[in-house]
């Protein structure tokens, strides 16, 4: 079963989405889905998955310079 993760992120533009692309398509595979809602105040992350982990998401946008913060 997909859970759904959702994250307050400090992304706020569809060139910085491009950049995390690559590895977020890696990190979700085929059984996952992701996406942004730049419009949202909170840049919001929205990820389903059955196997990564909150933690792992948000240890990739910070390594990549930005904020993110699981809610719940």
């Amino acid at each position: 079963m997909k859970e759904v993760l959702v994250f307050k992120t400090s992304i706020n533009s569809k060139r910085q989405v491009k950049v995390l692309k690559p590895d977020l398509n890696k990190l979700i595979a085929n059984n996952g889905y992701w996406n942004f809602d730049l419009e949202d105040c909170d840049n919001i992350l929205r990820v389903e998955t059955q196997r990564v982990t909150a933690t792992t998401i948000t240890s990739l946008l910070k390594n990549h310079g930005f904020f993110c913060e699981e809610l719940n």
